[in-house]
């Protein structure tokens, strides 16, 4: 069943049981039980094996520890440890008392979470889960939901980690570049240069972003937001009541310090991205060959390890604070087990997501979408907006936008080149923008589990919420890679997609106030 129309059916089933359901344990385990079945033609005892093997290299992978997800469920740990702390110094508490005197409204609340979004575009997993440490006690002082914290985190991480050649998205995609150009032997454009005359056409990554602040400014609460934030106003519940304790939700664990300093929050959390990203500049110049420069740097730096020994220096912080803290504290041993605990529900989510994603790949799910891609007769002009669309229904399925992006970049490079060169460039943005899409819209992205995670949120809750917003920005998209194709111009298709955002916005708001009124 490798590579056939069967190879969607666990995606699917998974997807459809999140939003029947709203589970994500047991529709992301549905899906892997599905797909190992499918695997090995419903053998039983093959299938339970294939299961434990799965699980087991996510650990050990080759005969070696897998230091990368080791490391970064070591981070999710660390963080937890760190949120614990911040929250039983007083240190939040304190923050958020002292930005709500100068930031006195929601709107502000939500357009300077926005703003740091933008701000911390070195990479996608430490934006969600720093923009989140910052946020949060000024968000939940506003009495802003956590779903929207949430959305606010996710629809900023990875939009502008895409656009940024100075992160490890930009970097690890001039990389794939340059093998591109190589194999089909481009050599009227360097990747670097590629990616920068890319960056007008990626038009979701922009559409993503301008929505953002539209919902800020107007407050442009649709669907399930809707309920969230007006629950969040008339109770002050800034979490759904009927759900299970979330990640970060410390509120009955212990209560924090009466004299709690904003210091105890700002240094702990500004050492965790000094540290993140002095280690990534020292292990992408040691892991670089040749000449160290910026580019290269970033394109071999060691994420996971970067942000492990942030996030360990930062709780070692956090904890002199609390030793220097006078009586009464929270005990030491207390605050370190609560915020292990509750990282436990992001970890699950995490781990059976790389389950999922391990059984979708070996169903080869990718290369079944990409074969369809080449075996399409389409005329060259519909190639961005196919491409877009196909690679947003990929990353959908697979739950990856790095997946998505190293197989569907060389088919779109590989027919741009074959059909009509002008179109490569649109071509290749496009696929980075549908892949984004498709992160935004499923429960097993990395990306967005962890901004579920670093806004404290339901995660279920994040992907129902968010989804309005995605697929809002991908039709303005859409419409905008229609015009790409027609036109072959860069500058009228990314007005049109940000006026479409506009018009989109300002009617859903004028429809909103209506029924309100």
């Amino acid at each position: 069943m490798e590579g056939t129309l069967f190879s969607l059916f666990p995606a699917l089933l998974m997807l459809i049981l999140v939003l029947l359901t709203r589970k994500v344990l047991l529709s992301l385990g549905a899906g892997i039980v599905i797909g190992v079945l499918f695997i090995h033609d419903f053998a039983i005892i093959n299938s339970l094996k294939e299961i434990w093997l799965i699980f087991y290299e996510i650990f050990i992978s080759d005969g070696s520890l897998n230091t990368g997800n080791i490391l970064l469920l070591s981070f999710l740990l660390l963080l937890g440890i760190m949120t614990a702390f911040l929250q039983a110094s007083g240190g939040s508490r304190a923050f958020g008392e002292w930005m709500i005197k100068r930031v006195k409204t929601r709107t502000g609340a939500q357009v300077m979470t926005a703003v740091l979004g933008l701000i911390i575009f070195i990479d996608d997993y430490f934006n969600s889960l720093a923009v989140g440490q910052i946020a949060r006690p000024l968000t939940d002082r506003h009495k802003i939901s956590r779903a929207k914290l949430a959305y606010f985190i996710d629809s900023t991480s990875a939009p502008v980690t895409v656009i940024s050649p100075i992160s490890s998205w930009g970097a690890y995609i001039i990389g794939i570049l340059g093998g591109l150009f190589a194999a089909n032997e481009v050599t009227t454009i360097q990747p670097l240069e590629a990616f920068i005359k890319m960056i007008p056409l990626n038009l979701y990554a922009f559409a993503a972003l301008l929505l953002v602040f539209l919902v800020a400014y107007l407050k442009l609460d649709i669907g399930a937001m809707r309920k969230h934030e007006n629950r969040a106003i008339e109770t002050g519940q800034l979490l759904s009541p009927d759900k299970d304790k979330v990640p970060g939700d410390l509120s009955d664990a212990f209560l924090a310090h009466k004299s709690g300093k904003i210091y105890h929050l700002l240094v702990p959390i500004g050492v965790l991205i000094a540290g993140t990203v002095l280690s990534m500049i020292v292990t992408g110049a040691t892991a670089a060959e040749g000449q160290v420069s910026i580019l290269t740097t970033f394109a071999n730096t060691d994420v996971n390890l970067s942000l492990f020994l942030g996030g360990l220096i930062a709780v070692l912080t956090a904890f002199v604070f609390h030793l220097q803290q006078s009586k009464p504290k929270a005990n030491a041993g207390k605050i370190f087990y609560e915020g292990l605990k509750t990282m436990l529900p992001a970890i699950y989510i995490l781990l059976l997501a790389w389950m999922i994603g391990s059984v979708i790949g070996t169903l080869e799910t990718g290369e079944y979408l990409a074969q369809l891609v080449e075996d399409a007769s389409i005329s060259t002009a519909f190639l961005p907006l196919l491409f877009f669309l196909i690679a947003g229904i990929m990353a959908v399925a697979t739950g990856t936008s790095w997946g998505t992006f190293g197989i569907m970049l060389p088919i779109a490079a590989e027919v741009a080149v074959v059909t009509d060169i002008s179109m490569l460039l649109p071509s290749l943005a496009a696929v980075l923008a549908g892949a984004v899409f498709g992160d935004h819209c499923t429960p097993i992205s990395d990306t967005t589990i962890l901004s579920s995670t670093g806004a404290g949120a339901n995660h279920i809750d994040h992907v129902i919420t968010q989804l309005p917003y995605a697929v809002l920005a991908a039709i303005a998209a859409s419409a905008g890679y229609l015009l790409v194709g027609i036109t072959n111009q860069v500058v009228l298709p990314l007005l049109v997609t940000l006026l479409l955002v506009v018009i989109i916005g300002l009617i859903l708001n004028y429809a909103v106030a209506k029924r309100n009124r």
